[in-house]
């Protein structure tokens, strides 16, 4: 894996025209196939899918505000075409702040997907804190009409509000420009979006949609991804965690391990037996320096030897669970890092382990697109 190239700062969020499914097709299983290969056929079915009246294409630019609720959380975003040709003045000076590496392939694949498509299917997710003048901007289009107010396929509810009238972009863009936002979803698209930019400068390629979230007005859910180590024996991480500074095991009951989950300790289990790793002693602010998974990774799997044959990347406690077996696979309970910790992770250019949040819930894709050749 590698780290996605940092080149975006100050940050520049520009007026697009929106591509949106009808409300009763969003979330609809067709979606997919609107989408789906041959992907150079996408434009036309798109065009197809508009003539039926199953697609509209906002006559005008604008900067959209777009809040979506799902079981009861409702999260708010400002949706823009984020200029990519920007170059920070320092190291350490990018808009945009990757978490995790990308698979290079994988990059590619997604490259020349979008290239075919012509097409932002949905905005990557940014996470930021907003400055009092953004979060204003974002309350003021709020007080009209909003351009779309629906409940899609999947009962997941939208309001969207346009902001078109050029002193008021003009004001959210000047609040945004000192904008230091981490990438909660799409880390290989931001890459193929770059990738794209520098193919063909000076094109609408130049852009990339995107999502903005202000995490103190409404947060994303920061969810855990488990671990399953498949060969990997309680015994053989018992003496991994012996072998590094810092780290400390205890066995103890299921509903013992379950209760001392937390952000300075992981919880190891084969089903049979439980174990807790904690780590950064009794210090609040040591606790704060590092990530559980980080701990897993760096300092706990480099020492075992041989290591896992294979590791699984899971969402659910029950599934995670399901999987261990003893002497053949230990589950591995994680506590989700803060958003604190991630933000500061990775503005020290830092990389967090593959697969080490889950940022909840994600919007439906087709309710904001961008056509590439409508700039």
């Amino acid at each position: 894996m590698t780290t996605p190239p940092v080149v975006v700062a100050p940050f520049r969020l520009l007026p697009f025209r929106a591509i949106s499914l009808d409300p009763r097709r969003t979330g609809h299983r067709g979606v997919a196939r609107v989408l789906a290969r041959p992907y150079r056929g996408v434009t036309e079915r798109l065009d197809a899918w508009e003539s039926a009246g199953r697609l509209a294409r906002d006559p005008e630019a604008a900067v959209y505000v777009h809040e979506y609720t799902t079981s009861g959380i409702t999260v708010r975003g400002l949706v823009g075409a984020l200029d990519l040709t920007h170059r920070p003045e320092s190291d350490g000076g990018s808009a945009v702040l990757p978490h995790e590496g990308v698979h290079l392939d994988q990059a590619a694949e997604l490259t020349d997907r979008m290239r075919e498509m012509q097409v932002n299917p949905a905005p990557i997710l940014l996470v930021h804190r907003a400055r009092p003048a953004t979060r204003a901007a974002v309350y003021r289009a709020m007080a009209s009409e909003p351009w779309q107010s629906f409940t899609d396929a999947e009962g997941q509810r939208h309001r969207i509000w346009a902001v078109r009238e050029p002193g008021a972009v003009q004001a959210l863009q000047e609040s945004l420009r000192a904008t230091r936002a981490v990438i909660a979803d799409g880390h290989h698209r931001y890459a193929a979006y770059l990738r794209l930019s520098q193919e063909r400068p000076g094109t609408p390629w130049d852009r990339g949609l995107v999502m903005l979230v202000d995490q103190d007005d409404t947060p994303l859910f920061l969810g855990a991804i488990h671990r399953v180590l498949h060969d990997v024996g309680l015994d053989d991480l018992r003496s991994a965690v012996l072998g590094a500074p810092g780290l400390e095991w205890s066995e103890a009951g299921e509903s013992d391990a379950v209760a001392a989950l937390a952000p300075g300790a992981l919880v190891v289990t084969d089903s049979e037996r439980w174990a807790v790793i904690t780590f950064a002693g009794a210090s609040p602010d040591a606790v704060q320096c590092r990530a559980a998974v980080e701990v897993l990774h760096h300092d706990v799997l480099p020492r075992l030897d041989p290591g896992p044959s294979s590791t699984e990347y899971v969402h659910r406690v029950d599934d995670v669970l399901r999987r261990a077996r003893p002497g053949a696979a230990t589950a591995v309970l994680l506590p989700a890092p803060g958003f604190d910790v991630v933000m500061r992770i990775v503005s020290e250019q830092g990389l967090l382990p593959e697969k080490a949040t889950s940022f909840q819930p994600k919007p439906t894709t087709g309710v904001i697109m961008r056509s590439v050749p409508d700039g």
